[in-house]
């Protein structure tokens, strides 16, 4: 039976634990804060490049001289997976559902007879991936969503890694699996396909707008040089803002499930100190009954 020595030094160091749990759920809060006001703040752009990309599409048309990334290379054998979790852990099922859910796109596509090539945003994914597909990982960055704002430089390298490696012919498909932000309590893994480009997969508008191109959407611009050229360029930018609606999903996604692991640690670590404060209670009862005991019968016995 534990002496009341071991119980005190119990509850004090679950009494240290339940503090930092509990601060690391208000910086979890804060952070999260941040997360979706930036991703608000980032919507209108992507909204309107939304718009654009549809209204141009509906005009230039599709053709064997349109871009590679709307018509692809004419093949899907090759495939380039961008797994996008945090780099740190305490957040509950977040890394290992995205890290299932790329496994399973990735055991998928290799039964279909797909070279699949990962790329890791986020050391979790990293980790964890590379035991099991470490030749097929290609390059991995980290430090990008675990701080208090994503930054478009940071989505600039990932973005001109991924252009290129899609110019030197390493892939024909690009997709990125990533965290879904529900709302506080729910974060679900995803796909979204990149490249080429799915008219389906842009960013959520929050309009009806028809998820094709229309023939009839009129065009109010006039393009210097010609819209072809436009075209194109707004299809690189736009691999940029997918990815950036990505990292700030998944990061707004990783806080908001630290904040709810961390409190769900706090109230357990309250409930194991009253457990343990209870038990402490009694071994301190029946220590001083024992004591009690003894004096009396040492009275008796003179």
């Amino acid at each position: 039976m534990p002496s009341l020595r071991d119980y005190r030094d119990r509850i004090s160091s679950v009494k240290s634990t339940r503090k930092i749990t509990s601060a690391m759920k208000m910086v979890a809060a804060s952070k999260l804060r941040k997360m979706q006001q930036q991703e608000e703040d980032a919507r209108p752009y992507a909204t309107q490049m939304a718009v654009m990309l549809r209204r141009i599409l509906g005009t230039v048309g599709v053709g064997p001289a349109s871009p590679r990334l709307l018509i692809g290379t004419g093949t899907d054998k090759r495939y380039l997976l961008i797994v996008v979790t945090g780099d740190r852990g305490l957040c509950g099922g977040f890394n290992a559902n995205v890290i299932r859910m790329a496994k399973t796109r990735t055991r998928d596509l290799e039964a279909k007879g797909h070279e699949v090539r990962i790329m890791c945003v986020g050391r979790k994914g990293h980790d964890a991936l590379r035991r099991i597909y470490g030749p097929q990982i290609v390059s991995h960055f980290t430090g990008v969503t675990g701080r208090t704002r994503v930054t478009f430089g940071d989505v600039r390298r990932i973005t001109v890694e991924i252009l290129d490696r899609f110019d030197g012919g390493e892939f024909d498909i690009c997709e990125v699996v990533y965290s879904d932000f529900k709302s506080l309590l729910v974060q679900e893994p995803d796909v979204a396909q990149l490249i080429p480009f799915q008219m389906d997969h842009m960013v959520d508008t929050g309009t009806k707008e028809p998820s094709a191109p229309q023939e009839s959407v009129a065009v109010p611009y006039n393009f210097e040089p010609e819209k072809q050229h436009h075209f194109e360029a707004l299809l690189q930018r736009n691999i940029g803002v997918q990815v950036f609606r990505a990292l700030l999903e998944s990061a707004a996604g990783e806080q908001a499930a630290r904040m709810t692991a961390m409190d769900g640690a706090t109230k357990n670590a309250g409930e194991m100190i009253d457990k343990l404060t209870l038990y402490y209670n009694r071994a301190r009862q029946a220590h001083i009954t024992k004591e009690l005991i003894e004096i009396i019968s040492g009275a008796e016995a003179v």
